[in-house]
């Protein structure tokens, strides 16, 4: 029992911290632009509750938390979303230029927290004196939490830090997919010329299902059919683990180059 509930706050805390952060950096970036609309509505706030959107924060994760515990034991892929930061773009002096530096705040406050988890990570095989085992020790504790590797508190600790580095990473990368209603959309409709920025701006209304088709729907009816489809998922695969190692190295930790 104890086994899983240390998996759920592995999972719950570092996916929380990481999306409520990230919509108060927006929220606090429009703020610096000289648009108050989020701090009117209460949502210049470090608490979870403030940005809980009922099926992207609880039912959607919710399901894919018991769907993994109940078939494979353990959780290894969180999805979700919290509810969107009001932002009104026309306060801004360039409302496109200004909506884009407001997009660009999210993605930003997860690689740097991403970055004070690497951190986290060196301060705790520094105090373990592994040096440039680090790396190695922390990938084995990660696969398996119950061997000698992953048992110890601070063992335990370096495991919700190489989550919390995991998930700020995914949701950062993720959100600069150039698919609006994603942070990556919208910093596209700010670099495009207006033309093109005014269409690929309309894409928002249907932005949320295409991205679901793609990550969800497509490569489950593709795969029934014998089709190895998932784009988005082999690129962030390859993408987040690259810049997993480079979060690491730029952190100090030794063995991540």
């Amino acid at each position: 029992m104890n086994g899983i509930a240390l998996e759920i706050a592995v999972a719950v805390v570092p996916a929380v911290l990481a999306i409520t952060l990230h919509e108060a950096a927006h929220g606090y970036a429009a703020l610096a632009l000289g648009d108050d609309t989020a701090r009117r509505a209460g949502r210049l706030s470090l608490n979870p509750l403030r940005h809980i959107d009922p099926v992207g924060t609880i039912l959607l994760p919710g399901l894919l938390l018991i769907g993994q515990l109940m078939t494979i034991g353990r959780v290894a892929f969180m999805f979700g979303w919290a509810k969107p930061v009001p932002v009104a773009a026309w306060k801004f002096r360039n409302p496109r230029r200004g909506m884009m530096f407001v997009a660009m705040a999210g993605p930003a406050m997860n690689f740097f927290l991403a970055w004070l988890g690497a951190l986290g990570v060196n301060l705790i095989c520094t105090y373990l004196g592994i040096g440039s085992q680090c790396l190695s020790w922390l990938t084995a504790a990660s696969l398996d939490p119950a061997s000698d590797a992953g048992t110890g508190t601070a063992e335990v600790l370096a495991i919700g830090l190489l989550e919390f580095i995991i998930f700020n990473l995914l949701l950062g990368l993720f959100n600069l997919l150039p698919i609006p209603p994603l942070d990556g959309g919208r910093i596209a409709v700010g670099l495009l010329p207006q033309p093109l920025a005014i269409r690929w701006a309309r894409m928002e209304r249907a932005g949320i299902v295409i991205v679901l088709v793609l990550i969800f729907i497509l490569p489950q009816v593709l795969r029934e059919f014998g089709v190895r489809f998932d784009p988005v998922n082999a690129f962030l695969s390859g993408v987040v683990l690259r810049a997993m190692r480079l979060t690491l190295r730029l952190a100090g930790v030794d063995g991540a180059g």
